[in-house]
């Protein structure tokens, strides 16, 4: 089977010939062109090379189309900060108000120099003549936006002390993460992740969610022209596994804080689970240990399909070893072979 074929297969619910593994590199290409993280960064020719050049190395199933999560501020205006060792993160908030919503207007994607770098990343993959390759694109969510764009205390004072404010900053998110989604889908992505940590129950209750990061999710969701998968970037999703379902995705991204098998019963071949991998820990595993992880997960969600390995998180640390991640994709390969191994 293609990479296509075998994650296909698995959204449907059936066994492909071996478990469809997701190696979530977004810095690791910069060790691949010896490159610095914010020269890597800088193009969409570094980032599209620095897939492909995984992708051969290790052999796993997709392109990751990320670049990093502060893009879509920097889009606005906001300052990315580059570190030597670590993803790039968001500088001083671009919102000092609440006020100042009132009289924001999204930016268009097309001309905007930080979308356009990754719009020709997914480009290149596209036309790499590698078309058996799901490019996986990624927006964060209109509803976890506002972390970066105003700082999360802020955020939370928002939510719940000027709904009317808060409503309207929503509306603007959610104009431009549909826009951005389906440009991204437009020159060749595959899928869309949807980055959702803020609906995590490990940050807000059910009943806060289903205020507003569902209906957001159904609302947003609705609009992007092609497939999704809800990642909670390692927050807990069981007890809102069944709204996720009503949302119109396919695929669930799960936290190592969860119990695999759970996720796996409670998605109940509604959802597909992707995960979960212990992204933090993976940094110090042994390849014993790396073996041990992907045999346990496979044991815990992969009979049947319906199962992406995968780490927790979304993004594979800078510090994880070539070793290790070499270990993670022959072991999925050779343990993760249908029929599983009893």
């Amino acid at each position: 089977m293609t990479s296509l074929q075998r994650v296909l297969t698995t959204l449907g619910q059936k066994e492909p010939d071996r478990v469809p593994l997701f190696l979530l590199l977004t810095m690791h290409g910069a060790k691949e062109l010896g490159m610095s993280i914010k020269e890597y960064f800088s193009k969409g020719e570094n980032v599209a090379e620095g897939q492909i050049r995984l992708r051969k190395k290790y052999g796993h199933d997709c392109y990751y189309a990320f670049f990093y999560a502060p893009i879509e501020v920097e889009a606005w205006g906001a300052e990315v900060i580059y570190l030597e060792d670590g993803p790039p993160n968001s500088g001083n908030p671009i919102i000092k108000d609440a006020k100042e919503i009132l009289k924001l207007s999204p930016p268009s994607v097309k001309g905007n120099a930080a979308l356009e770098k990754n719009l020709k990343c997914i480009e290149i993959l596209k036309t790499s003549g590698e078309e058996e390759v799901p490019i996986v694109g990624v927006v964060m969510s209109p509803f976890s936006l506002p972390v970066m764009q105003m700082g999360f205390e802020k955020y939370l004072l928002l939510m719940y002390e000027e709904p009317e404010i808060f409503e309207h900053l929503m509306k603007i998110n959610e104009e431009f993460i549909v826009s951005w989604a389906n440009a991204q889908l437009e020159a060749g992505a595959t899928a869309i992740t949807y980055f959702d940590p803020v609906s995590s129950t490990s940050i807000i209750p059910r009943e806060l969610f289903l205020k507003t990061g569902y209906q957001i999710a159904k609302r947003t969701l609705a609009r992007i022209n092609g497939p999704t998968a809800v990642h909670m970037a390692s927050g807990r999703c069981l007890p809102i596994i069944d709204d996720l379902a009503e949302v119109g995705t396919a695929i669930v991204g799960t936290s190592v804080l969860e119990d695999l098998s759970e996720v796996k019963a409670a998605c109940s071949k509604l959802l597909t689970v992707l995960g979960n991998l212990n992204g933090i820990e993976m940094c110090r595993w042994t390849k014993k240990e790396a073996e041990d992880a992907v045999k346990s997960a496979i044991v815990k969600a992969a009979t049947g399909g319906g199962f992406i390995l995968s780490d927790n998180h979304g993004e594979i640390p800078f510090q994880v070893t070539d070793e290790i991640i070499m270990t993670i994709a022959e072991t999925a390969r050779s343990y993760g072979k249908y029929p599983l191994k009893k």
